[in-house]
């Protein structure tokens, strides 16, 4: 490991990506740490911690991914959401929306894209900056002391602007990294922002293990099993692919001969990423916040919130949430793989898939096989969203463990490893991942 870091660093051009990638990661961080303007820190944190209870896992989720900046109300708090949203979006759009779907196929449809995705953020970041700061002006009577110092017009404007162009600087950020770094940015920035709270979890642990007569070493044996179960099922997972063979035939051109070749079509078991979760989460936390806004005298009401309390969950609560997981993966999944493109596409430069026609059968062959392999991957998406909520409430230790946290952490990890590790081979140095096998063959 060491001897790789080392060589990653004796390439010139890989050193400076690495270097430039750890500088723009720094600037994120300072900017998550600077507040802003007219905001009382002190009856900030006492309010968020009241809306936290209230509304349950999506605010915790949107602190999580914005590195505690939202919980701050700093210049990014809202981080890069309103860009995930915007991608969303787009990519949803471009399924529904015929003239997007073409444009999608087009030699530069991808620019034009990403180009309406960011107006698209700039978009939803104006609309959400602009609830954030009536509600900050106005958070109730239940919530105590006033948040804004002097909440004029001016300063509604100020704090949309500063949030608006806080969330344009760090997808800024994220494509710099992307374009002139190592990795994915988009990705490093959220698992950077996840990164940050681990320091806030453990001491939530220790505070457990010294305040708390119930939660001991047995306790926490059993959370650290959660956690390496929890990263080698994602890992797993991650690299799990199903590799349907593809034959491509010979074509004579003149005294030449083309084609021939055998390849594959790798279909991962866990396409959908960790979007259906937070689809699922979105969803559950609508009914809490409906529920908060009733009468808490009323009977039917307080029964009612047992049952959709996050903090608590129910079985109800548990089973509609892995439903909605399991749902979401495989909508999600057909909106990313679209297997009569996959297979016109075999057709169109001469490929086949031995034993099946080209056209409907290959297609739907394709179809058949990514509905299978999906399903064991739609079961762990909800077995790692659903089991750490119920582990870490019995333990009274919150939600250290958050599906998607592990999903986005240990996935963009392994992807930017691999990145590295081509940047090694090409330049014929020991990587990550060749280190260990040279070292295996040693052994044996």
């Amino acid at each position: 490991m060491i001897k790789a870091i080392q060589n990653a660093f004796k390439i010139p051009e890989l050193r400076k990506r690495i270097i430039f990638t750890i500088l723009l990661l720094v600037v994120y961080r300072l900017g998550a740490h600077i507040t802003l303007p007219g905001i009382d820190d002190q009856a900030l944190e006492e309010f968020f911690k009241q809306l936290l209870e209230r509304t349950g896992n999506v605010l915790a989720l949107i602190d999580v991914f914005s590195g505690g900046a939202f919980g701050q109300m700093t210049i990014f708090a809202l981080g890069i959401q309103p860009y995930i949203s915007a991608s969303i979006i787009m990519q949803l759009l471009a399924v529904i929306v015929p003239s997007l779907e073409k444009l999608s196929k087009e030699p530069d449809g991808k620019k034009k894209i990403t180009q309406y995705t960011r107006y698209g953020t700039v978009l939803l970041s104006i609309v959400q900056g602009i609830t954030i700061t009536i509600f900050l002006r106005n958070p109730g009577q239940d919530f105590g002391a006033a948040i804004v110092n002097n909440p004029t017009i001016w300063w509604h404007a100020l704090a949309v602007l500063t949030l608006t162009a806080g969330t344009a600087f760090v997808m800024w950020l994220g494509e710099q990294i992307t374009e002139r770094g190592i990795g994915q940015g988009i990705s490093i920035i959220i698992t950077v922002g996840i990164m940050a709270g681990f320091p806030a979890g453990v001491n939530t642990v220790y505070t457990n293990l010294i305040g708390n007569t119930n939660f001991g070493l047995a306790q926490l044996a059993l959370l650290f099993l959660l956690i390496v179960v929890a990263v080698s099922g994602t890992i797993f997972i991650h690299l799990s692919v199903r590799k349907i063979p593809v034959q491509y035939g010979k074509q004579i051109r003149g005294n030449k001969v083309f084609g021939g070749r055998s390849m594959s079509i790798p279909l991962r078991v866990n396409t959908a990423g960790m979007i259906p979760i937070i689809f699922a989460v979105t969803l559950m936390t609508f009914p809490s916040v409906l529920i908060s806004m009733l009468p808490k005298d009323w009977t039917w009401v307080a029964g009612l919130a047992a049952l959709m309390d996050a903090q608590d969950p129910s079985l109800l609560y548990l089973s509609v949430y892995a439903i909605l997981i399991i749902g979401f993966t495989y909508f999600y999944t057909a909106v990313q793989v679209n297997p009569i493109d996959m297979a016109d596409n075999l057709q169109k430069y001469g490929g086949f898939i031995p034993g099946l026609r080209p056209g409907k059968q290959t297609a739907d062959y394709i179809n058949t096989t990514l509905t299978r392999i999906t399903l064991p991957g739609a079961l762990f998406l909800a077995g790692i969203a659903v089991i750490p909520i119920i582990i870490t409430s019995r333990l009274g230790v919150g939600g250290m463990v958050e599906g998607a946290s592990v999903l986005i952490v240990v996935g963009v990890v392994l992807d930017t490893v691999s990145q590295i590790e081509s940047y090694l081979t090409m330049r014929h140095y020991d990587g990550f991942l060749k280190d260990r096998r040279l070292k295996g063959r040693r052994g044996r």
